[in-house]
């Protein structure tokens, strides 16, 4: 009878499975996509102007400010739209915010500031987007353009950007500048 045939082979020959090998392995496969930006992954495309640089994060009282270097933080933007809606809110009689729209005048509380919507636009111009709220529950998504310095900054333009979550327009980036399109 015919005895099989045996065959050995050293598994360690053909697959590395060393620490070093596998770690260097995850790391060539797995970095790429943490420096890939989530828009170019999903196809998506922006829908509030943003300035291309990361905004520097709230100063701390380890880091005075000074006054020639003043640096606009996403805390300055906030509180600076927070303070003119709550300055408007003050004026009216209905203790309501009113921004028009289509002729009508809207009459909205603040539900919330989109803290991961404010921009540093560049040369003193900011950006914010809050979500407000008529009387009937209607949703309105109010995009401020804003000017100034931390503690003195004005609202240079206000429009509402969506109803009920439905654009009324978009933005696109063309040379560095962000222009509204239709939706």
């Amino acid at each position: 009878m015919n005895e099989p045939t045996k065959c050995t082979f050293n598994l360690n020959s053909i697959v590395s499975t060393s620490p070093p090998m596998f770690t260097r392995t995850v790391i060539a496969v797995f970095v790429p996509f943490f420096f890939t930006p989530a828009t170019l992954l999903l196809g998506e495309h922006p829908e509030h102007p943003r300035q291309p640089i990361q905004l520097p994060q709230q100063a701390t009282q380890s880091q005075p400010r000074t006054v020639q270097t003043q640096e606009v933080t996403k805390a300055d933007i906030s509180a600076g739209i927070k303070k003119h809606i709550a300055r408007d809110e003050k004026k009216s009689s209905d203790r309501k915010f009113h921004v028009t729209y289509g002729g009508k005048n809207l009459a909205l509380d603040l539900v919330k500031v989109h803290d991961d919507r404010l921009s540093n636009l560049g040369g003193g111009k900011y950006f914010a987007c809050v979500d407000m709220k008529a009387s009937d529950d209607t949703l309105y998504d109010i995009d401020f353009f804003m000017a100034g310095k931390p503690g003195d900054m004005r609202v240079t333009e206000t429009s509402v950007h969506k109803i009920n979550g439905k654009p009324l327009y978009n933005w696109k980036e063309k040379g560095g500048v962000w222009k509204k399109v239709k939706a």
